[in-house]
């Protein structure tokens, strides 16, 4: 099947603005306070990482294009229960992810009350979605020209102004693999293109071959020239206690006239990023609903609003540090369940070698086990008590399917002679 650069370029598009969301305004601050400038090379781990993933997941929608994501691929391929599993880490992940975009576009547009602001957006977008609006190509090209243009005006202010002598720096080698955990984040929305939802169009494998490394490489471009500049600006102790790392490494550069442009781009990237995430953890409920693991009955709108009220209570229950964290480390599990099932497809269904389903395995594994240990703990503590909640739903839902089945037909009393 052939391809064609305009396709290619539509695809790498469309992906954008679902990578380019909370990893890149607010990221690097906890990653700095670990590893200072190790985090550069963490950057390149999580990349390779994300790479592995999509691929793993390219290959399984088309396999399976109905099935739903992660969750129905490895409920094809390794069963329910691992499947739940699956569902239960994307749903953490997704939850978690959708607090820290949201945490991140109130940090920047409205840094006074950004935990009200970080609500404001989930319901804003959680009605967006349930009006039925779409990022298609266009729009997310446009929104991909405007925070690819706020990044570039951020790097180019950064490197064009000598910084301040850092006070120290923080950070050490050895957390290299924690950070690259922390930072896969930053790559995570590439299921948008490999893994489209039902009524969208879908990719070509031809398409994809050449679309997901560029996507994957483009955003590895941008976080490392994003990175480097803001740590050159700010050094790494500096950049630690940053809660907007781009607004403040732009006032250290003397360019507080650009603020405002970023926190445009910052709320264009938080709407796009955050509608992928609801979308993404919708998709999921509805499989589990469709497979039985949840109630069937549960209409559209209903998802919606579990999906925003999660959301929602993971905004007022943890920091945006946390929340960055713990959608890592949940995604990275989510991932590692994904490569899993992708190992066993048939070669038939293949575009990549099984090898790369079995590298991303390693990775997600060895990224997620080293994430920081809070993070590590929320998640595990979610993804135990979502498996046991799915099971506890499917069994008691089979129970009462059975029940109905075994009862007597009702039938009416009999008539009493001589009354009407």
């Amino acid at each position: 099947m052939t391809h064609t650069p305009r396709e290619i370029v539509t695809t790498v598009a469309l992906g954008l603005p679902a990578v380019l969301g909370a990893g890149v305004f607010a990221g690097f601050a906890p990653a700095a306070g670990l590893a200072g400038w190790w985090l550069l090379p963490a950057l390149v781990l999580a990349a390779l990482a994300a790479l592995c993933s999509a691929f793993s997941t390219a290959d399984q929608s088309r396999a399976y294009p109905d099935a739903g994501g992660g969750y129905g691929y490895v409920r094809a391929q390794l069963g329910v229960w691992p499947a739940r599993m699956t569902a239960s880490a994307h749903l953490v992940g997704r939850g978690a992810m959708a607090a820290a975009v949201a945490l991140m576009f109130g940090t920047y547009v409205v840094p006074e009350q950004p935990v009200l602001g970080a609500l404001a957006l989930v319901v804003m977008t959680a009605v967006l979605g349930a009006a039925g609006f779409r990022f298609t190509p266009r729009v997310s090209t446009a929104v991909s020209v405007v925070v690819l243009g706020v990044l570039a005006l951020v790097v180019a202010s950064v490197f064009s102004i000598e910084p301040v002598p850092s006070a120290g720096e923080t950070g050490t080698a050895n957390e290299l693999i924690g950070v690259a955990g922390l930072l896969f984040t930053a790559f995570a929305g590439f299921e948008r293109v490999t893994a489209p939802y039902r009524g969208e169009r879908t990719h070509s494998p031809a398409a994809l071959r050449i679309a997901i490394p560029v996507l994957i490489g483009l955003s590895l471009v941008v976080y490392l020239a994003v990175g480097a500049g803001v740590l050159r600006q700010l050094g790494s102790a500096r950049l630690a206690l940053s809660p907007a790392p781009l607004r403040d490494a732009l006032i250290a550069a003397d360019a507080s006239a650009l603020v405002p442009l970023v926190q445009i781009g910052a709320a264009v990237a938080g709407v796009a990023a955050l509608h992928f995430v609801l979308t993404s953890a919708h998709r999921t409920l509805t499989a589990l609903s469709e497979d039985g693991d949840l109630p069937t009955r549960l209409r559209p709108v209903v998802l919606t609003v579990v999906v925003a009220a999660a959301s929602a209570l993971a905004v007022v229950l943890m920091p945006l540090t946390l929340a960055l964290a713990v959608a890592a480390c949940a995604t990275l599990f989510y991932y590692a369940f994904t490569n899993a099932s992708a190992r066993v497809l048939l070669q038939n269904d293949r575009t990549w070698p099984m090898r790369t389903a079995c590298l991303g395995l390693g990775l997600a594994v060895l990224l997620a086990m080293s994430t920081p240990v809070p993070a590590l703990l929320v998640s595990l503590a979610g993804l135990a008590a979502g498996t046991g909640l799915i099971g506890l739903t499917a069994a008691l839902r089979s129970s009462l399917k059975e029940r109905r089945t075994a009862s007597p037909a009702h039938t009416p009393p009999a008539r009493t002679p001589g009354r009407s």
